[in-house]
Parts: structure tokens; sequence; C-alpha cells
């Protein structure tokens, strides 16, 4: 069978200058980057009562991001393979922050809608640039720890999005729209001036000579699917979407019907405990990864392979017990273990990527878990209505997990070694 040559992991790595200080830089993007995006959500009544809408309406709200952003992914990683990664993260905060002032000054669904549609086109351009970014100026021992600490600082995004919730009661809707999107127009200024690009690699100077000439978006695509790594790892990457998207979206809604719970009660376990295992997951699992990778090579392939194992048993006996405390302490080992992969996903795509096409690479990832995580949600909601209960649901997730295991493990059969970039 034939292989991808899969890069060795130096025990010890000399860092480019301002290495560390990029992803501090970038964490705040991130930060921004879902709080923008999700905000919206924490606002609905404010919302519907300044601009009359149905509920599929304001559904449609969110929506509209998702496929927009999904879609245009591909190509807005191929953007910042083609031409300056910094440059196309500056240009990206600058547009979907000056969008998201925009959104403030909407009166109609319609311009509503269309605001949203234009963040879904600015925001594709950053994770994966961001992410490429990293692993530009991290290329050995930090290549996980660097993007983990990146995917803290988008889940506390995340985290902060009732901060739309809160400024809407206690002034209006578009303030929290006007507010950010002034931050991030001014920060986006800031990064002007402090975030480069990272020096070339030797190898890359030599193999990569004239960027412009070789580096085409149908070419990138070619050539990243040329490797069956890449469709194993693709494959991989959508499976894991829709368990994330399923368990996230009908957690609350599962401890409600399965204990009896309150709204709230249910939202402080299904959040609260969930996110904080999960900010602290992105974290170790980095940390971890580095080191077992530092004389292992293929770690950042089994690390995140082996912490599934953990989820999977993990899903099935919260979604089996009748024991509240056991399904909180079940879902926190999921959401601790799962994230693994999060913090590994680009640098496994460095090991079996072209390093010319990491950041399209990235883009036809997230387009893959947009697209089958979003209709996995979907196909949730309509298990449901025909009367499948949460915890078969959740049963099928513990399965689909210990899939995207073994895909790991088949991807791991797929390489062999070479020297790291």
């Amino acid at each position: 069978m034939k292989t991808d040559t899969l890069p060795v992991s130096p025990k010890t790595a000399i860092l480019p200058a301002r290495a560390w200080f990029v992803v501090a830089l970038l964490c705040v993007v991130g930060c921004l980057n879902y709080l923008d995006r999700i905000m919206i959500t924490t606002m609905r009544d404010s919302i519907k009562a300044a601009i009359p809408m149905t509920d599929a309406q304001f559904g449609l709200l969110t929506a509209v991001f998702l496929w927009v952003y999904g879609f245009l992914s591909p190509y807005a990683g191929f953007l910042a393979d083609r031409f300056n990664r910094s440059r196309v993260i500056i240009g990206s905060l600058f547009v979907w922050s000056l969008v998201t002032w925009l959104t403030s000054h909407a009166t109609t669904f319609e311009e509503l809608l269309a605001t949203r549609a234009l963040m879904g086109v600015s925001e594709a351009c950053y994770i994966p640039a961001a992410m490429a970014l990293i692993v530009d100026y991290h290329r050995g021992a930090t290549r996980s720890l660097a993007t983990g600490i990146h995917i803290a600082g988008i889940m506390v995004g995340q985290s902060l999005g009732f901060l739309g919730g809160m400024i809407a009661e206690n002034r209006d809707w578009s303030a929290a729209f006007s507010v950010f999107g002034l931050v991030g127009i001014l920060y986006a200024v800031v990064l002007a001036f402090f975030l480069r690009d990272a020096p070339k690699s030797a190898e890359t100077k030599t193999v990569v000579s004239k960027p412009a000439e070789t580096v085409r978006f149908g070419e990138a695509v070619r050539i990243l699917f040329s490797k069956p790594a890449f469709s194993i790892l693709l494959l991989f990457w959508a499976l894991l979407g829709v368990v994330g998207w399923l368990i996230v979206g009908w957690l609350p809604t599962f401890y409600q019907e399965q204990f009896n719970l309150s709204q709230s009660q249910a939202g402080q376990y299904a959040t609260g405990y969930f996110h904080t295992a999960a900010l602290v997951g992105v974290l170790t699992g980095g940390a971890l990864t580095d080191r077992i990778s530092r004389n292992n090579p293929r770690g950042r392939i089994l690390v995140p392979a082996i912490a599934l194992c953990i989820a999977a048993p993990a899903i099935f006996l919260a979604s089996t017990t009748a024991i509240l405390p056991v399904a909180i302490v079940g879902f926190i080992f999921y959401a601790f273990t799962r994230v693994f992969s999060d913090t590994n996903m680009m640098p496994i795509l460095c090991l079996i990527a072209d390093e010319r096409y990491r950041a399209t690479g990235y883009g036809i990832l997230n387009l893959g878990s947009c697209i089958v995580g979003g209709l996995g949600l979907y196909a949730g909601g309509v298990l449901r209505d025909a009367q499948v209960s949460f915890s078969q649901l959740f049963q099928v997730a513990a399965v689909l997990l210990l899939i995207c295991s073994a895909l790991l493990f088949l991807l791991k059969s797929q390489t062999t070694l070479k020297s790291d970039v």
C-alpha cells in the first residue's frame, strides 16, 4: 500500500522571533471572531421586538451565516496560501468588524440577513489563515499547544456570547454590535503594526521559489486529494462535526427531559461545566501531544485517537444512566477528550499536506465539517420528531466517535517518516 510521508518532529525546536506573541495576538482575534458571530443568538427577544420576524426567519440568520461560511472556506483558505497570511487575517478582521458595526444599523429583516451573509464571507477568511500562520511559526515541539491556545481564545469568545443578550436587555440590541464592531476595527489597526508572516523555512525557500506561479486553487485541491490520507482526514473531521453539533445542539434538552431539570439548570450543566472542561482539554491536549511527539512523531495522530476511545464510552455511559452526577461526569470527560482532536487538526494536516496548501486544506476540512455537521444537527431534529430518544441519538454519537478513532489509526498506517517542516 502506498503511504504518505510523515514528518519527524524534532525533540527541540528553535522558534522564530515573536512566535508566542503571534499566538497571543490571534487569541484576541479568535475571541472576537466567535463573539461577533454568536452573540446574535443570545438576544432573540430583543431583536424580534425591534424587527418583527418569525422564528424560522430568526433561525435563518444563523443558518445563512453557516452556509456562506462553509462554502467559502476552501477558497478563503486558498487566499491565505496564495497571498500574505497576516494581511488576509487583518483584512478579514477589519471587514467582519465593519459588518458587525453595520449590523447595528439594520432596520429590516432583509438588511439583517444581508449583514449575516456578509459576515460569513469575511469570517471565512480568518480561521484557515490563522491556523496556517500559527503552524508556520511553530514547526516543532510547540505546534499542538500553540494551536490549542488559539482554540482556547475562540472558546472564550463562545463563552462571552452572553454579553450580547445582557447589553441588549440593559440598553438596545444594536449597542453590542456597535461596540464590538468598533473594537474589532481598532484592533485590526493594531494588528497592522505588529502581525507579520513567519520567516520561510530553508526547505520552503528551496521548494517554493515562485509561489505566485505554483499556488493555484484548482491545483491545490487536486494535490490535496491526490493523497488518500487527506480524504481520510476529511471524512474524520466531517463525522466528528456530526457528533459535535449533535451534542452541543441537543445536550440542554437531553438534561431537561432525562432528569426533569429546569431550563436554567440544564443550561448550566450543558454549557458551564461542558465548556470549562473543553477549555482545559485543548490546553492539556496540546501540551501532552507536544511532549509525546518529541519522541514519537506519530503522537499528533495517536493522542487524539486514544482520546476518542475514552470519549466514546463516556458518552455512552452518560446517555444511558439515570443518575445525574454520572451523566455530568460522562459529558465532562467527553468535552475534555474530544477537543484533543481540535488542537491537533492543523498539526495533523501539516503531516500529510504540502506546506503551500495548508490553509486551503483546512478550508476544505471546514467546509466538510459545516455541511455534514449541520445536516447531522438537522437529522437529530428529524429523528426526535420520529420519537427517537436522545439516549439513542447519543449512543449513535458514541459509535461515530469510535469510527473517528479508527480513521485516525488508519491515517497513521498511511504514513512514513521524513524531515519536519
